[in-house]
């Protein structure tokens, strides 16, 4: 058996049982339904950091980030300012639901938005919006690692026998530990996320031979038109710039845009996309078992827009830009610096990762091994998380509210159980019976999440928003997210007429579409259907958030909408296009551009830094993540612990957590003296 191969089997087996460690301790620890749902309402604010940053930069960022740089330069680049756009999310909305889970015992976003609106209707749209975020995306993941696998091993492992044997593992220790148990094992995945992102985009600059060689190969490419999109209608190399504001074709499939998909107007609409994912009910799900505020605004300002960003903006576009210069570019399209990587054929961008972790293993096969679990635990962070909040929202929101009222915590945690059983199963028969469904259905997840930021918002800030308003803008947004993916095409075509656009007309996301439609809907029915014994209702739940405000908020809410708009425009919005040639033209050589590096992703970087201010005046400053004021009103939510033995359970994860990282590195230090 090859080296690469035992090592592969090793590493993988040693994170399965980490994993089922973590899911059998949280079983022991736990006691009743609200501590298998919820933790207990106790999550500690360290561990929701970690996990929750794993949850937000799935293994998307991790396979599709280096991919896509690879395939689409700089343009696609900007995208990674994502990293401050996905916790605004949270800033503008995670504190305020904690609250009012708090304050009402809310258990989920269908039971939350449910009691705020005062209606079923509400509540059975979300929980479909849930179901039809989760099971997708879940078996798009999962999907990932059985071609992950397949590709190290060279064939040697079959791609849907290690997806179900993985997807078992995440059913036993989810199962087992419920969202603790997926909290736990959430820890040690995200800061595998991290090194793995690291790790191979230092490999890519050491086989290129540093950066001063990578910023002239790339200087040469901005002479010409290389990579899959030529050059832009500036003429200038469309792997260093954005090819404009908006382009009016009538979408991917009926007329290409000149110079790439990635003009401002897609750039913001993807990330629009991408913040969905903190939009999503299983997000609420999490936000609702933290046990106090303290994780939202360091997980927000510093794990997330701070380090995730730093290491976005760094370390894939290393990996992807090398690719180009490591002989998987195309014969004649850059200049080969060396051949570590074999030629990438077009339309398998994806595999970029896959090339690097085979290219690492000819060398060193356990390092190989190590960042292939990096890969694995990145996916599966995500999809323990999904799968967990899916059981809550499968036993308090489906079982109990409608089929078995009176359920005892032992029927409840029964159900749950199933209901990730359900997830999973239906999650992984997608994934391989119907490979074209699940992907089409996986990319419309993202879109789909950010379809409640009008639900959303409505509950937390702004109670003139209706409940017709939000349950059309609802129907309308999701309607055009599907009719501008390739999906919507099918389904019209299938009843007899086609659609006059392709996928992203005028080079706009599904998101942008869908958000756009959803919002102008929900504004004009809010104006027509007002009525005021609603609109009472409704308010009693804005009075009590507005006892956490802080006094001075109100002098700076416009310096700080001014803030964030601002940097919206500029970072990810029509002002990026000045990034094109702010530090110097994309083709005027590596001597020409004025921080030594091409202008746009200089542009990127300075515009990081002001996102992270930004994020850390809106969290901290204006107190959006964190408390103040009187002491939140509990609710009676059925919690089966006590103070006593929450501190016992705190210290005893904690224990359990440091002997049992500090045996992995033992094992791994011992392993590789032992085998070299």
């Amino acid at each position: 058996m090859p080296a690469k191969l035992v090592w592969l089997c090793a590493f993988v087996g040693a994170y399965a049982v980490y994993c089922l460690y973590w899911g059998v301790t949280a079983a022991r620890l736990g006691r009743g339904a609200s501590d298998f749902l919820l933790a207990d309402r106790r999550l500690p604010p360290w561990v929701f950091v970690v996990m929750a940053t794993a949850m937000s930069f799935s293994g998307w960022f991790f396979l599709g980030q280096p991919a896509l740089v690879f395939r689409d330069g700089l343009a696609f680049q900007e995208t990674a300012l994502a990293a401050v756009a996905i916790p605004l999310v949270g800033v503008l909305f995670l504190k305020r639901q904690w609250l009012l889970g708090r304050r009402y015992g809310h258990t989920s976003a269908a039971d939350m938005l449910g009691h705020y609106f005062g209606g079923e209707t509400i509540r059975l749209v979300v929980i479909l919006i849930g179901l039809c975020f989760a099971v997708p995306f879940v078996g798009m993941q999962l999907g990932a690692t059985g071609s992950l696998l397949q590709h190290l091993s060279d064939g040697a492992i079959d791609p849907t026998l290690a997806m179900w044997m993985l997807g078992f593992v995440l059913f036993l220790y989810v199962c087992f530990g419920g969202m603790r148990g997926a909290a736990y094992a959430g820890v040690l995945q995200g800061l595998l996320l991290a090194v793995g992102l690291v790790a191979i985009g230092v490999y890519a600059l050491e086989q290129i031979g540093g950066l001063r060689p990578l910023i002239e190969a790339l200087a040469r490419l901005g002479h010409g038109g290389a990579g899959a999109w030529g050059a832009t209608a500036d003429g200038d190399s469309a792997y260093l710039s954005i090819p404009g504001v908006v382009q009016f074709t009538a979408g991917l499939g009926r007329g290409n845009p000149v110079g790439g998909i990635w003009t401002t107007s897609m750039i913001l609409s993807y990330v629009l996309a991408l913040m969905g994912l903190q939009a999503s009910p299983a997000y609420t799900v999490w936000a609702l078992g933290c046990g106090s505020v303290k994780g939202f605004a360091a997980q927000q300002v510093w794990a997330s827009a701070a380090v995730m960003g730093l290491i976005l903006l760094v370390f894939p576009a290393l990996a992807g830009l090398g690719a180009q210069f490591l002989g998987a570019a195309p014969a004649g399209s850059a200049p080969a610096l060396a051949h570590a990587l074999p030629v990438l054929g077009a339309g398998h961008a994806m595999r970029l990762d896959a090339l690097y972790l085979a290219a690492v293993a000819r060398t060193e096969p356990w390092f190989a091994a190590l960042l292939a679990v990096c890969a694995l635990a990145a996916i599966q962070a995500v999809t323990a998380a999904f799968a967990s909040a899916n059981a809550t929202v499968f036993a308090r929101d489906i079982c109990q509210r409608y089929f078995d009222p009176q359920a005892d915590d032992r029927r409840i945690v029964l159900y749950a159980r199933v209901g990730i059983g359900l997830t999973l199963l239906s999650a992984l028969l997608l994934a391989t019976y119907a490979p074209g469904a699940q992907a089409a259905l996986g990319v419309l997840a993202l879109s789909l999440g950010l379809q409640l930021l009008p639900a959303l918002a409505a509950v937390c800030w702004l109670p003139w928003i209706t409940r017709p308003a939000v349950l059309l803008g609802l129907f309308f947004g999701m309607a055009a997210v599907v009719l501008t993916e390739p999906l919507g095409g099918a389904i019209t075509h299938f009843v007899g007429f086609d659609l006059p656009w392709g996928r992203w007309p005028w080079t706009i996301d599904s998101a942008g579409w869908g958000i756009f439609v959803n919002v102008l809907v929900c504004l004009v029915i809010s104006w027509i259907s007002h009525r005021d014994d609603e609109r009472a209702h409704r308010q009693k739940f804005h009075d009590f958030l507005r006892g956490f405000s802080a006094p001075g908020q109100r002098r700076l809410r416009a310096l700080a909408w001014a803030m964030t708009l601002a940097w919206l425009f500029f970072a990810v919005g029509p002002g990026a296009l000045i990034g094109n040639d702010a530090f110097g033209a994309p083709g005027a050589g590596a001597g020409h551009w004025v921080l030594g590096v091409p202008s746009l992703w200089a542009w990127q970087l300075i515009w990081w830094v002001l996102g992270v201010l930004v994020i850390w005046f809106l969290a901290y400053k204006m107190e959006l993540s964190t408390i103040h004021g009187s002491s939140v009103e509990f609710a009676p939510v059925g919690s089966s612990s006590d103070p006593e033995r929450a501190a016992a359970v705190g210290k005893a994860e904690w224990s359990r957590w440091f002997w049992s990282v500090l045996v992995a590195v033992a094992l791994i230090v011992g392993a590789h003296w032992i085998f070299g």
